[in-house]
């Protein structure tokens, strides 16, 4: 497997996801106080996994660019970093999880628009949970 065309597929799924994160935000947030505070974290997910997804393409072009790239232990190398950084992120989605079901828990009991929050940050971080844990045992094939 190539692993500059991983990458690039990689970063292009979750570009798409950002911007329909984005979108549905936008939709939500003109709705009760629940639908704005699942808007609320759609954006702001939206908004960081555009900027991680494009720099992670910008950083994998550079990479891609240099010289011995296409080298067996180059592209061996690459999988390794981006097989990490999968897994830990894997680990921080499950926080993020916990912390979307803590908030509709905690605060959201008694606000629709926290109760909305959290249920975004788990919807956001089951996705990316999901999303990173399928890349990661990919990258092992």
């Amino acid at each position: 497997m190539d692993i500059w065309r991983f990458q690039e597929r990689l970063t292009a799924m979750l570009l798409a996801w950002a911007a329909s994160s984005i979108g549905i935000g936008v939709t939500l947030s003109r709705g009760d106080a629940f639908k704005r505070g699942v808007g609320e974290q759609f954006i702001g997910w939206g908004l960081v996994n555009a900027a991680i997804a494009l720099f992670g393409q910008r950083g994998a072009s550079r990479r891609r660019q240099q010289p011995g790239a296409e080298a067996p232990e180059t592209q061996a190398a690459e999988r390794r970093k981006l097989s990490r950084l999968l897994w830990i992120n894997t680990a921080l989605d499950v926080v993020y999880v916990m912390g979307g079901l803590l908030a509709v828990r905690n605060r959201g009991a008694q606000d629709l628009r926290w109760r909305g929050r959290g249920v975004g940050i788990m919807i956001q971080g089951g996705f990316l949970f999901f999303f990173d844990l399928i890349n990661a045992l990919a990258l092992r094939r």
